[in-house]
């Protein structure tokens, strides 16, 4: 049998404060992400070199993934969240004002570390509040996540063919983020507040095989996205000859992809075993990368990210729910441990990518995707055994 007894999904308002975080995460993730290709040019530096910004965010993932568990105990899961959410701003910012790389790159770490730690303690606290319906929630936090944050490459692009240039528009997360805390700041999760509380009766136990398997998918899954969201476009711009502006709208419709399937697979999650509705999904994905990574038209190509996005839109939700589920009751060392996965993630795929298309090709490099994804699959499938 593939499917489980339904569960329901219950949104209070703590609920969608949480969604809408993540909102504006996804405005800072996919504005960065569109605007690499125009700061590469505007530094007139290697592709290498520009995939050292996704080294700068995955370094901060890690630092403050390291940090994560004694900021919970200390300040609490609400705490962290806004916190997460004025450092992320503060990097953005300094990508706006900095035009040297040192700058751009400090700016492209400090808004991922802190980004992630918002990420990740709002994940933590999706899963205890809503329980079997975790799963669910964690989907869809991130399918409204990205329908705000979808906006982010269009709105760039179009930026970038007028005066105000493309650093206007990163400006859009500041703004989300003040309104944010001006309308639902004093809104949080029911129940115990967590700063100084310890999460699971075996804090100090190490976690099993079965956890570190799950870990290991997680990285295969967020550097596989990492790769679409960085390079995505820089491929399309080769393949077509489509301008760099032009072709960044190819990363809208991959967030268009994910925003469909992450909506659809908060719903699937409550009805599909998880590991067949994981594989499931990266077949797809790889069924979406084949056509893009073939495609020389600009229309096929636009689709064929779609699709992919659409395979890739519940990698993260479940292989994430995989590391909560493997942690023995311990979500926030689980979370902060995920958030180290997903920053080694981060730092190894864009800039191995970066570097392979320097030396063989952008169409060449892409062929990491299909290793990862049999990579995640043959995790998916010795751990659910």
């Amino acid at each position: 049998m593939t499917t489980i007894t339904p569960v329901r999904l219950i949104r209070d308002r703590a609920t969608w404060l949480i969604y809408l975080q993540l909102g504006t995460f996804a405005t800072y993730l996919y504005g960065l992400s569109a605007a690499l290709p125009m700061l590469r040019v505007d530094q007139g530096v290697s592709q290498a070199v520009a995939g050292l910004h996704g080294t700068a965010m995955a370094i901060g993932g890690i630092l403050t993934g390291l940090a994560l568990p004694w900021l919970t105990r200390r300040i609490g899961r609400r705490a962290v969240t806004w916190l997460g959410l004025a450092g992320m701003n503060a990097g953005v910012l300094l990508v706006v004002a900095g035009t040297a790389l040192p700058v751009t790159l400090l700016g492209y770490g400090v808004a991922s570390g802190m980004a992630s730690i918002t990420l990740y303690a709002g994940m933590a606290a999706l899963n205890d509040h809503h329980g079997p319906a975790g799963a669910a929630a964690i989907s869809e936090a991130n399918a409204v996540g990205v329908t705000v944050g979808v906006a982010a490459p269009f709105v760039i692009s179009l930026a970038a063919q007028t005066a105000l240039g493309w650093r206007a528009a990163l400006l859009m997360t500041p703004v989300l983020t003040a309104l944010l805390a001006l309308t639902m700041g004093r809104v949080w999760m029911p129940g115990r507040e967590d700063a100084g509380a310890v999460t699971g009766p075996e804090t100090g136990a190490r976690f099993g095989w079965r956890f570190y398997t799950a870990g290991t998918v997680l990285f295969c899954c967020v550097a596989l996205e990492f790769c679409f969201n960085l390079w995505a476009a820089k491929l399309l711009a080769d393949q077509t000859g489509l301008p760099g502006a032009v072709a960044a709208l190819g990363l809208t419709a991959f967030t268009l992809g994910l925003a469909a399937g992450r909506f659809a697979g908060a719903r699937l999650a409550l009805w599909i075993r998880p590991p067949v509705l994981f594989v499931g999904a990266l077949a797809l994905t790889a069924t979406g990368w084949a056509l893009f990574w073939l495609s020389r038209d600009p229309a096929l190509s636009y689709t064929a990210l779609a699709l992919s996005g659409l395979g890739v839109s519940l990698h993260f939700p479940l292989a994430l729910s995989r590391v909560l589920d493997a942690s023995g009751g311990r979500p926030d060392q689980a979370t902060a441990t995920a958030s180290i996965f997903a920053g080694v993630a981060v730092a190894v795929g864009p800039l191995l990518l970066g570097a392979l298309a320097d030396g063989f090709g952008t169409q060449r490099a892409f062929l990491m995707i299909p290793v990862l994804i049999g990579l995640a699959v043959t995790g998916i499938l010795v751990s659910s055994r």
